[in-house]
């Protein structure tokens, strides 16, 4: 599946696993999030709800990768990787960004909508 993220003017597509963990995303979807940076490698966001954890959980990631984080429940997308490993109990990857993943590389907050791409 494919999903469009809309940042300022810009506009990347991702695409996403097949997973639990996805499909309960997807059901959240259209979402607006003001999304925080983190690390000066990630945008983030709470979800609205915790999601499913049934996706194979990972403490390294690449750039592009889109993630859930089950502690917050927070979805985010690296932009950069600072060669840190991800702490306990690590991520679960629900997509990666096709391109133009430097639309996240911006100082502070962005507003993104995610949204289905029919």
């Amino acid at each position: 599946m494919k999903i469009i993220i809309k940042v300022g003017d810009k506009a990347v597509t991702a695409t996403l696993t097949d997973s639990k963990t996805t499909r309960d995303f997807v059901s959240l979807l259209p979402l607006t999030l003001t999304m925080n940076d983190l690390f000066g490698r990630e945008k983030f966001a709470r979800l609205p709800r915790a999601i499913s954890e049934e996706g194979e959980r990972t403490k390294t990631y690449e750039v592009g990768d889109i993630i859930y984080w089950s502690p917050g429940p927070d979805v985010a997308i690296y932009y950069r990787h600072d060669e840190e490993e991800i702490p306990d109990p690590g991520i679960i990857a629900i997509g990666k960004i096709d391109a133009g993943v430097g639309a996240f590389n911006v100082p502070g907050s962005v507003k993104a909508t995610l949204e289905p791409i029919e």
